[in-house]
Protein backbone atom coordinates (compact mmCIF):
# COMPACT_ATOMS: atom_id res chain seq x y z
CA UNK A 1 0.00 0.00 0.00
CA UNK A 2 0.63 3.55 -0.67
CA UNK A 3 1.19 6.15 1.87
CA UNK A 4 2.49 9.56 2.54
CA UNK A 5 4.64 10.35 5.06
CA UNK A 6 7.44 12.37 6.49
CA UNK A 7 10.69 11.55 6.92
CA UNK A 8 11.98 14.00 8.90
CA UNK A 9 10.84 17.59 9.88
CA UNK A 10 11.15 20.24 7.59
CA UNK A 11 9.28 21.70 4.45
CA UNK A 12 7.13 20.14 1.02
CA UNK A 13 10.68 18.56 0.44
CA UNK A 14 10.48 16.04 3.63
CA UNK A 15 7.33 14.53 1.95
CA UNK A 16 7.24 11.50 0.39
CA UNK A 17 5.60 8.16 -0.76
CA UNK A 18 6.39 5.08 0.32
CA UNK A 19 5.55 1.05 0.29
CA UNK A 20 4.10 0.47 3.73
CA UNK A 21 2.70 -3.07 5.45
CA UNK A 22 2.97 -4.68 8.93
CA UNK A 23 5.98 -5.52 8.08
CA UNK A 24 7.50 -2.04 8.21
CA UNK A 25 5.61 -1.32 11.50
CA UNK A 26 2.99 0.87 10.83
CA UNK A 27 0.69 0.05 12.49
CA UNK A 28 2.80 -0.45 15.74
CA UNK A 29 6.19 0.32 16.75
CA UNK A 30 8.76 3.46 16.45
CA UNK A 31 9.35 3.56 13.01
CA UNK A 32 11.07 6.02 11.01
CA UNK A 33 8.83 8.31 9.57
CA UNK A 34 5.62 10.27 10.33
CA UNK A 35 2.07 9.56 8.58
CA UNK A 36 0.61 12.52 7.04
CA UNK A 37 -3.16 13.69 6.59
CA UNK A 38 -6.67 13.96 8.87
CA UNK A 39 -9.23 13.62 6.54
CA UNK A 40 -10.81 10.67 4.82
CA UNK A 41 -13.87 9.87 1.98
CA UNK A 42 -13.82 6.72 0.07
CA UNK A 43 -15.58 3.60 0.62
CA UNK A 44 -15.57 0.79 3.27
CA UNK A 45 -13.85 -2.00 2.33
CA UNK A 46 -13.51 -4.15 5.15
CA UNK A 47 -15.60 -4.32 8.68
CA UNK A 48 -13.52 -5.30 11.62
CA UNK A 49 -14.82 -7.58 14.27
CA UNK A 50 -14.39 -4.69 16.51
CA UNK A 51 -17.30 -2.91 14.51
CA UNK A 52 -19.57 -5.90 13.93
CA UNK A 53 -23.18 -4.96 14.41
CA UNK A 54 -22.30 -1.29 13.45
CA UNK A 55 -24.27 0.85 10.56
CA UNK A 56 -21.48 0.32 8.08
CA UNK A 57 -20.79 -2.36 5.34
CA UNK A 58 -18.40 -3.01 2.39
CA UNK A 59 -19.45 -0.49 0.09
CA UNK A 60 -20.41 2.13 1.96
CA UNK A 61 -19.51 5.85 0.89
CA UNK A 62 -18.46 7.43 4.02
CA UNK A 63 -16.63 10.39 4.97
CA UNK A 64 -14.10 10.63 8.21
CA UNK A 65 -11.89 12.31 10.91
CA UNK A 66 -8.86 10.53 11.47
CA UNK A 67 -7.10 12.30 14.24
CA UNK A 68 -3.91 12.00 15.68
CA UNK A 69 -0.16 14.47 15.40
CA UNK A 70 2.83 11.58 15.40
CA UNK A 71 1.94 8.47 14.19
CA UNK A 72 3.42 6.23 11.69
CA UNK A 73 0.17 5.93 9.26
CA UNK A 74 -1.99 9.25 8.66
CA UNK A 75 -5.18 9.73 5.65
CA UNK A 76 -3.03 10.31 2.67
CA UNK A 77 -2.70 6.77 1.89
CA UNK A 78 -4.38 3.89 0.26
CA UNK A 79 -6.56 2.40 2.85
CA UNK A 80 -6.76 3.74 5.89
CA UNK A 81 -8.22 2.24 9.19
CA UNK A 82 -10.30 4.22 11.64
CA UNK A 83 -12.76 3.62 14.49
CA UNK A 84 -16.30 2.83 13.43
CA UNK A 85 -17.52 5.77 15.77
CA UNK A 86 -15.98 8.46 13.70
CA UNK A 87 -17.77 7.41 10.67
CA UNK A 88 -20.57 9.34 8.77
CA UNK A 89 -22.49 8.77 5.77
CA UNK A 90 -20.35 10.70 2.69
CA UNK A 91 -22.64 13.80 1.35
CA UNK A 92 -25.29 12.64 -1.25
CA UNK A 93 -25.06 15.86 -3.23
CA UNK A 94 -20.80 16.18 -3.24
CA UNK A 95 -18.67 13.58 -5.25
CA UNK A 96 -15.31 11.95 -2.99
CA UNK A 97 -13.34 14.71 -3.95
CA UNK A 98 -15.11 17.41 -2.57
CA UNK A 99 -16.42 15.14 0.54
CA UNK A 100 -13.25 14.99 1.39
CA UNK A 101 -12.47 18.54 2.13
CA UNK A 102 -15.36 18.89 4.94
CA UNK A 103 -14.39 16.06 8.04
CA UNK A 104 -11.17 18.28 9.48
CA UNK A 105 -12.12 21.89 8.87
CA UNK A 106 -15.76 21.40 9.43
CA UNK A 107 -15.69 19.86 12.65
CA UNK A 108 -12.63 22.03 14.08
CA UNK A 109 -15.10 24.84 13.36
CA UNK A 110 -18.41 23.73 14.77
CA UNK A 111 -16.15 22.33 18.39
CA UNK A 112 -14.43 25.69 18.36
CA UNK A 113 -17.85 27.72 18.45
CA UNK A 114 -19.59 25.43 21.19
CA UNK A 115 -16.58 26.50 23.27
CA UNK A 116 -17.51 29.77 22.44
CA UNK A 117 -21.30 29.18 23.66
CA UNK A 118 -22.35 32.78 21.32
CA UNK A 119 -25.63 33.59 21.79
CA UNK A 120 -27.95 34.45 18.84
CA UNK A 121 -27.02 38.87 18.00
CA UNK A 122 -23.58 38.37 19.87
CA UNK A 123 -20.87 39.65 17.59
CA UNK A 124 -18.19 37.03 16.22
CA UNK A 125 -14.98 38.14 14.29
CA UNK A 126 -13.30 35.24 11.93
CA UNK A 127 -10.08 35.46 11.00
CA UNK A 128 -9.13 33.63 7.68
CA UNK A 129 -12.90 33.29 6.78
CA UNK A 130 -11.72 32.73 2.95
CA UNK A 131 -10.12 29.47 4.02
CA UNK A 132 -11.45 26.34 4.61
CA UNK A 133 -11.92 26.46 7.78
CA UNK A 134 -12.63 29.92 8.04
CA UNK A 135 -15.78 29.62 5.88
CA UNK A 136 -16.85 26.56 7.38
CA UNK A 137 -16.89 29.08 10.79
CA UNK A 138 -18.65 31.68 9.11
CA UNK A 139 -21.64 29.78 7.76
CA UNK A 140 -21.99 27.57 10.83
CA UNK A 141 -21.71 31.01 13.43
CA UNK A 142 -24.56 32.77 10.91
CA UNK A 143 -26.53 29.79 11.11
CA UNK A 144 -26.53 30.29 14.61
CA UNK A 145 -27.81 33.90 14.39
CA UNK A 146 -24.27 35.42 15.51
CA UNK A 147 -23.16 38.37 13.51
CA UNK A 148 -19.94 37.20 11.67
CA UNK A 149 -17.22 40.07 10.65
CA UNK A 150 -14.57 39.04 8.37
CA UNK A 151 -11.27 40.64 7.70
CA UNK A 152 -9.99 39.66 4.33
CA UNK A 153 -8.76 40.58 1.22
CA UNK A 154 -10.57 43.03 -1.12
CA UNK A 155 -10.99 40.38 -3.90
CA UNK A 156 -12.69 38.19 -1.15
CA UNK A 157 -15.49 40.17 0.07
CA UNK A 158 -18.40 38.67 -2.29
CA UNK A 159 -17.41 35.33 -1.61
CA UNK A 160 -17.39 35.37 2.56
CA UNK A 161 -20.73 37.66 2.09
CA UNK A 162 -22.09 35.17 0.26
CA UNK A 163 -21.47 32.68 3.56
CA UNK A 164 -23.29 34.49 5.61
CA UNK A 165 -21.06 37.57 7.04
CA UNK A 166 -22.61 40.42 7.61
CA UNK A 167 -19.81 43.21 7.47
CA UNK A 168 -16.68 43.31 6.23
CA UNK A 169 -12.62 44.81 6.81
CA UNK A 170 -10.25 44.97 4.29
CA UNK A 171 -8.45 47.67 6.01
CA UNK A 172 -7.77 47.97 9.89
CA UNK A 173 -10.03 46.06 12.25
CA UNK A 174 -10.40 48.66 14.95
CA UNK A 175 -9.88 47.25 19.10
CA UNK A 176 -11.58 45.48 21.17
CA UNK A 177 -15.77 45.71 19.97
CA UNK A 178 -16.54 42.29 19.22
CA UNK A 179 -18.11 39.87 21.49
CA UNK A 180 -15.50 37.04 20.43
CA UNK A 181 -13.21 36.19 17.90
CA UNK A 182 -12.66 32.44 16.18
CA UNK A 183 -8.72 33.05 14.52
CA UNK A 184 -8.79 30.22 11.73
CA UNK A 185 -5.71 31.90 10.44
CA UNK A 186 -3.53 31.88 13.80
CA UNK A 187 -2.64 35.58 14.12
CA UNK A 188 -2.86 34.98 17.92
CA UNK A 189 -1.98 38.06 20.45
CA UNK A 190 -2.92 41.01 17.45
CA UNK A 191 -6.63 39.20 17.34
CA UNK A 192 -7.04 39.41 20.93
CA UNK A 193 -6.88 43.10 20.71
CA UNK A 194 -10.00 42.63 18.51
CA UNK A 195 -12.38 41.09 21.54
CA UNK A 196 -14.04 43.46 23.82
CA UNK A 197 -13.24 43.11 27.64
CA UNK A 198 -14.79 40.07 28.95
CA UNK A 199 -15.67 38.18 25.81
CA UNK A 200 -13.83 35.27 24.42
CA UNK A 201 -11.02 34.14 21.86
CA UNK A 202 -10.72 31.13 20.28
CA UNK A 203 -7.67 29.75 18.99
CA UNK A 204 -7.42 26.49 16.34
CA UNK A 205 -3.89 25.24 17.26
CA UNK A 206 -4.34 23.47 21.12
CA UNK A 207 -2.56 25.17 23.89
CA UNK A 208 -1.44 27.89 21.51
CA UNK A 209 -3.86 30.66 22.15
CA UNK A 210 -2.42 33.70 23.74
CA UNK A 211 -2.81 34.30 27.81
CA UNK A 212 -5.93 36.31 28.76
CA UNK A 213 -5.80 39.89 29.23
CA UNK A 214 -8.86 42.52 30.23
CA UNK A 215 -10.79 39.49 31.75
CA UNK A 216 -10.92 38.16 28.07
CA UNK A 217 -11.15 34.26 27.97
CA UNK A 218 -8.61 32.74 25.87
CA UNK A 219 -8.69 28.95 24.33
CA UNK A 220 -7.42 26.41 22.22
CA UNK A 221 -9.98 24.14 19.89
CA UNK A 222 -8.44 20.55 20.26
CA UNK A 223 -10.39 18.80 17.37
CA UNK A 224 -11.91 15.24 18.30
CA UNK A 225 -13.71 12.60 15.75
CA UNK A 226 -17.06 12.42 16.19
CA UNK A 227 -19.42 10.50 13.98
CA UNK A 228 -22.49 11.51 14.58
CA UNK A 229 -21.41 15.30 14.39
CA UNK A 230 -19.80 14.82 11.20
CA UNK A 231 -23.50 13.51 10.09
CA UNK A 232 -24.98 16.61 11.08
CA UNK A 233 -22.54 18.77 8.82
CA UNK A 234 -23.09 16.20 6.27
CA UNK A 235 -26.81 16.87 6.32
CA UNK A 236 -25.80 20.86 6.15
CA UNK A 237 -23.60 20.32 2.80
CA UNK A 238 -26.93 17.83 1.42
CA UNK A 239 -28.99 21.14 2.29
CA UNK A 240 -26.69 23.66 0.63
CA UNK A 241 -25.96 24.98 4.30
CA UNK A 242 -22.31 24.49 3.45
CA UNK A 243 -19.89 24.85 0.82
CA UNK A 244 -17.52 22.70 0.03
CA UNK A 245 -14.42 24.28 -1.96
CA UNK A 246 -11.78 22.30 -3.76
CA UNK A 247 -8.80 24.08 -4.32
CA UNK A 248 -7.06 21.72 -6.72
CA UNK A 249 -6.24 18.15 -7.33
CA UNK A 250 -3.08 15.62 -7.22
CA UNK A 251 -2.29 12.32 -7.56
CA UNK A 252 -1.03 10.29 -3.83
CA UNK A 253 2.79 9.99 -5.88
CA UNK A 254 2.92 14.31 -6.12
CA UNK A 255 2.07 14.84 -2.87
CA UNK A 256 5.44 16.55 -2.25
CA UNK A 257 3.57 19.02 -4.58
CA UNK A 258 0.50 19.90 -3.09
CA UNK A 259 2.67 20.54 0.11
CA UNK A 260 4.61 22.97 -1.76
CA UNK A 261 1.82 24.35 -2.75
CA UNK A 262 -0.49 25.00 0.15
CA UNK A 263 3.17 26.53 1.11
CA UNK A 264 2.93 29.19 -0.76
CA UNK A 265 -0.09 30.43 0.64
CA UNK A 266 -3.43 31.87 -0.77
CA UNK A 267 -5.43 28.69 -1.40
CA UNK A 268 -9.26 29.20 -1.31
CA UNK A 269 -10.57 25.73 -0.73
CA UNK A 270 -8.88 22.40 -0.17
CA UNK A 271 -5.78 20.76 -1.83
CA UNK A 272 -6.94 16.58 -2.62
CA UNK A 273 -4.93 14.18 -2.73
CA UNK A 274 -6.77 11.27 -5.45
CA UNK A 275 -4.77 7.51 -4.84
Amino acid sequence: MRAVVATAFGGPEVVEVVQVGVREGVFGGAGEWIGLGWDVAGTVDAVGDGAAGSAWGVGDAVVVLAPGLVRPLGSHAEYVLVDAGAVAAAPRTADVVHAATLPLNALTAAQALDLLELAPGQSLLVTGAAGALGGFAVQLAARRGVAVTAPARAGDEEFIRSLGAVDFVSGEVGAARFDAVLDAAVLGEPALEWVRDGGAYMGVIPEAHPASVRGVRTASVGVRADGARLAELVGLVDEGALTLRVAGTYPLDEASKAHARLAEGGVRGRLVLVP
